[in-house]
């Protein structure tokens, strides 16, 4: 039996670019060694979100009583968290099972090795099978940095993975990098009561976020009284007594239950046969691939964190899709232009395009414009006024090249200034587009309107 294609790994982007050739009429399989899903709904995107959903329950409760709801003293029940959280990455392993009996794609279990074009090798309990195809996507994914140095063990010293299967809340976590990663445990944790400890080595934490975002970000934890140490890097860690200790490169010793590490992923490319199939890779490790995800061997496709373009799951769907319209016949190519990234932490993130550091970098002239939530009447009403939109212009032509929010739902509201920036919008037309009232996604027309000095309530 010969496949259109193999696509090897089932995550966001694996499953997605088979689904797709199964739609377009190919016969496809995919082969997984672990579950799909792939990390994001397993160890990442998804459990890390139904943990945040339970954290903002709590805060709900917490604060009710502004709203002129009595409630008792909120209590955590940590193995119902956990299991809710199991609950929720159960039910969506199930659907995407159910997407590929629907399109029959088919699944194979184990471990896969390129052993020629168009020759698969599974691995599965000692077993071993070959797939033959017509082409291969390459879809492994990453995995947390271990980081042996910093005395790595998976239990006292873990990285997110062991950090989102913790059976008891911890008492004091130092974490060590403030990325995205780091800053959403921040938050997990740091709601349910634990000391929270941040050491970044960067200026800042956030330190890819426009710097209002990141400085604001900064702010809101120092608030919550999260120690943060930044400009500094780790010694060394050991465990001791009820936990760990590490020195800071500065002298500074922290005391903690648990450390966390959060400074990067490694790209699984290692044990594929990409060297023995010929498929160049860049100095990190990463698969190199054209914006059709082509490599540079024919009918070999490479999406997702492999190629080390974004590492975020939207990316390797949206990539998925171009390289399984390439393999079925159908031109396609991908557009980076606009491609939004969220942080779930309170209040969220969400940003798109160009910060207003990068476009001065590049000697683009900007014009920016601001609008707080706090003058927002939904966001008032709701209780959530912390934040502000920031929308990036082109000073001369007007059009929006980035949107920064920091504020109530930001991961929603990216999307609408996603199609400003992808159709090249300008401020002034995104400003005259009228936006249902009271609505949170005002503060994006109103900061629109600010660019030119226009907003009503700013």
């Amino acid at each position: 039996m010969t496949y259109k294609a193999v696509v090897i790994g089932g995550g966001p982007g694996g499953y997605v670019a088979a689904i797709r050739i199964a739609q377009l009429g190919g016969k496809v399989a995919v082969v997984e060694k672990d579950r799909l899903g792939g990390t994001c709904l397993n160890r990442g995107c998804i459990p890390t979100k139904s943990l945040i959903a339970a954290v903002d329950k709590l805060k709900a409760v917490e604060e009710a009583a502004a709203f002129g709801i009595e409630v008792g003293q909120p209590m955590i029940n940590f193995s119902k968290v956990q299991a809710r959280k199991s609950e929720v990455v159960e039910k969506l392993v199930g659907g995407i099972n159910f997407l590929f009996n629907k399109n029959k794609v088919e699944l194979f279990n184990g471990t896969a090795k390129i052993k020629a074009p168009g020759v698969v090798e599974v691995e599965n309990n000692g077993e071993t099978q070959k797939l033959q195809c017509e082409n291969i996507v390459i879809a492994t994914g990453s995995s947390p940095a271990l980081i042996k140095a910093l005395g790595y063990n998976g239990n006292t010293i873990i990285t997110s993975e062991e950090a989102l299967q913790l059976t008891e809340i911890p008492r004091s976590l130092l974490i060590i990098g403030a990325g995205v990663i780091g800053c959403e445990f921040a938050h997990i944790y740091g709601s349910m009561g634990t000391e929270i400890t941040m050491v970044e080595a960067a200026p800042s934490i956030l330190s890819l976020q426009d710097k209002d975002i990141s400085r604001r970000m900064q702010t809101i934890f120092k608030k919550k009284k999260f120690n943060i140490k930044t400009n500094v890097t780790i010694k060394k860690i050991e465990e001791v007594d009820n936990g760990i200790q590490a020195e800071l490169e500065n002298g500074d010793i922290i005391k903690a239950e648990k450390a966390l590490i959060s400074i990067g992923r490694i790209l699984n490319t290692k044990n594929l046969g990409l060297a023995e199939a010929g498929i160049e890779c860049g100095e990190r490790g990463q698969i190199l691939v054209n914006d059709q995800m082509q490599t540079n061997i024919k009918g070999f496709y490479a999406i997702g964190d492999v190629i080390s373009k974004y590492q975020l799951a939207h990316v390797a769907s949206a990539q998925g899709i171009v390289a399984a319209e390439n393999i079925m016949g159908i031109e396609s190519t991908m557009n980076y232009s606009a491609v939004p990234s969220c942080i779930f932490t309170s209040p969220e993130i969400g940003s798109v395009g160009m910060t207003e550091q990068q476009a001065k970098d590049q000697e683009i002239p900007v014009k920016t414009g601001k609008f707080n939530f706090m003058a927002n009447g939904k966001a008032l009403s709701i209780g959530e006024g912390e934040g502000f939109v920031k929308i990036v212009t082109h000073k001369e032509t007007d059009v929006i090249l980035g949107v920064h929010i920091i504020g109530p739902h930001a991961s929603d509201l990216i999307a609408e200034a996603t199609l400003a920036v992808k159709n090249k919008l300008t401020a002034k037309e995104l400003a005259s587009t009228i936006h249902a009232h009271p609505t949170l996604a005002e503060a994006i027309m109103e900061a629109a309107e600010n660019v030119h000095g226009l907003s009503i309530h700013g």
